[in-house]
């Protein structure tokens, strides 16, 4: 079929409108099927070069379902899914579902010079999840070939081998709301991957709670999606809530929006979407993509809900993009700031619709220094002042306290974010410390996050825990210290790793390593050196920094202090001296 004859899936349909009430993934697909919505797949050049209708995707999951059962799985075994944004992944997907099986996304970024880490990557989710069969693209499928190797798989092929398998005819399994409906890892690490393990149960409370509060969403809606399928915001927010709201949903794959930021817009204004997501940074690329003569192409006056999260919002990108849009029809009030996590399935808390963004304007040297939130006049003139996104009020069902180790803590104060309510994990997979670690036994979530409840409203002041999050990928410090820590002058807890803002207010990652080397040579050779390594492992822009022995901040206990190390950079480099610093960050790994 011609890539141009090929209709997008309808947005209206005569099926009576579910809110995510259903008790499985599988009930909802179900019930969607009878409908004639569906997704549509984009190219780069915004050809639509494939679709598929809930009706389609049921019959051909549980046709795959007989397959893969077929091969021997048992229920509850994991299906390893290199999560590329097509239909074949959300067939096998669904496949799962309907056989009982775990699926995990695994990630589909492999980038320039960055094969080892990825295979390393890949291996570590296989082995962690136990994976019993794995399956990628033509293009991905040497990745995950050479991942494999050395672990019990039965099965690492295309999909289109797994099609070829015959159907054993026999009763798929009965599938109730306890059983596991998937696993989610959280992180962008290479060593120590977490798999979420999210329940029918647990998945249909968030879908409802996101589509009957969150969004408040009715037939009408239509979603249009770049993020991917393995991140939590891909695929809970934009594969299973359009099915289980029965709405149909396009797709433009992560990788073309990066190139191609405009096609955004240009499928916003074609589809008529009323819902698309994005973390601050892609509401940036594609401001400093569009030029002036674009916007008279773009109609962007059916967008009712521009969502933001997945990394620390910052307000000043969404007033560019929204003044930028406003002639194209783009409403500021669309913008909907909201918070969320794996371990809570998605969706925890959304500011109300309609009303744009709204911020506080903190003192953040009191904020630092005491925990607490002051406010500051707007025309503050002394460069204290920060603006924090309100996050909105937690969906029903979910309680939320702000806790400085087990005291409750009043409104303004600062603690870590905790949580209760129906869509919280039941644990990380195959990991019970790291489980007991962040469930207590009365069912409150520790997220590790910062913030502070205003009238029942949360704003969020801090990352979780050491996190790294640039551009919306997720880097724990432990991956970038190893990577010191293998070359010969530097040994065991001499580095750490954290994230700084340079002159834009980005993030950029930055390596503290303790040297006890003198020769200027050298130094600067093991500065190179390093900065090409992380590179090269990671696919990372990271700034090197070599200090003294002894120098590095360390916890009452002897920890080394990754808080206290960034604070001690940012103090001790200027804004000008830290641009200054970002350049040469570009240069050496240019030179590199």
């Amino acid at each position: 079929m011609s890539q141009v004859t090929v209709n997008a899936t309808p947005t209206h349909h005569d099926l009576p409108f579910r809110a995510g009430d259903f008790s499985t993934l599988t009930e909802a697909l179900d019930y969607a099927a009878q409908g004639a919505t569906g997704s549509s797949f984009y190219t780069g050049r915004g050809a639509i070069y494939a679709n598929i209708t809930y009706g389609e995707l049921r019959t051909e999951s549980i046709d795959l379902a007989h397959k893969l059962i077929g091969l021997g799985l048992n229920k509850g075994d994991r299906v390893a899914l290199v999560a590329e944004t097509n239909p074949d992944f959300i067939r096998f997907f669904y496949a799962c579902q309907y056989a009982g099986l775990i699926p995990v996304a695994l990630p589909a970024s492999v980038k320039v010079g960055a094969h080892c880490a990825y295979v390393a990557q890949l291996h570590l989710l296989l082995e962690a999840s136990d994976a019993a069969i794995g399956v990628a693209s033509e293009g991905y499928l040497p990745f995950l070939e050479e991942a494999s190797e050395g672990l019990n798989i039965r099965m690492v092929n295309s999909p289109d081998a797994f099609y070829a398998l015959p159907a054993i005819d026999q009763q798929l399994p009965a599938i109730d709301p306890e059983d596991i409906s998937y696993i989610q890892y959280t992180s962008g690490s290479t060593r120590f991957p977490r798999g979420v393990v999210i329940k029918h149960r647990t998945a249909m409370a968030n879908l409802h709670g996101i589509i009957a509060h969150g969004l408040r969403m009715d037939s009408n809606d239509r979603m249009l999606s770049w993020l991917p399928f393995y991140h939590d915001m891909g695929l809970v927010g934009f594969v299973l809530v359009p099915m289980a709201a029965q709405v149909s949903i396009d797709y433009l794959d992560t990788r073309e929006f990066a190139m191609r930021p405009r096609m955004w817009l240009t499928l916003m204004t074609r589809t008529r979407a009323t819902i698309s997501f994005a973390p601050s940074f892609g509401y940036d690329l594609c401001a400093r993509r569009v030029r002036a003569k674009d916007i008279d192409s773009y109609d962007l006056s059916s967008w009712r809900v521009a969502g933001i999260g997945a990394e620390m919002i910052r307000p000043q990108t969404l007033e560019h993009f929204a003044e930028m849009m406003e002639p194209a029809g783009f409403d500021r009030r669309a913008f909907l700031a909201c918070y969320g996590m794996a371990e809570c399935t998605l969706g925890v808390s959304f500011s109300p619709l309609w009303t744009g963004f709204t911020t506080h304007h903190i003192d953040s040297d009191h904020l630092s220094d005491h925990h607490e939130a002051v406010l500051l006049d707007e025309d503050d003139q002394q460069g204290r002042g920060r603006h924090f996104v309100n996050c909105g009020m937690p969906m029903p069902g979910f309680d939320v306290e702000i806790r400085d180790d087990n005291r409750v803590l009043k409104d303004w104060q600062s603690g870590v974010i905790y949580l209760r309510g129906p869509s919280v994990m039941s644990g990380y997979f195959d990991l019970p410390e790291e489980t007991s670690h962040a469930l207590c036994e009365d069912g409150w979530l520790n997220t590790g996050d910062i913030g502070y409840l205003v009238n029942g409203a949360l704003t969020i002041t801090g990352r979780k825990k050491d996190l790294i999050i640039i551009h919306g990928r997720n880097i724990w410090p432990q991956d970038l210290e190893h990577v010191a820590e293998t070359q010969s002058e530097v040994r065991s807890g001499d580095a750490v790793a954290f994230s700084a803002p340079d002159g834009e207010d980005e993030e950029l990652c930055v390596l503290v390593v303790q040297c006890r080397e003198t020769d200027a040579n050298k130094r600067n050779n093991l500065v190179r050196r390093l900065t090409a390594l992380v590179r090269m492992e990671m696919s990372l822009d990271c700034y090197v920094e070599l200090v003294p022995i002894h120098s590095l901040p360390r916890t009452s206990s002897g920890k080394l202090s990754r808080a206290k190390a960034r604070l001690d950079f940012i103090n001790a480099n200027d804004r000008e001296k830290f641009n200054a610093a970002v350049e040469e960050v570009r240069l050496r790994v240019a030179s590199a």
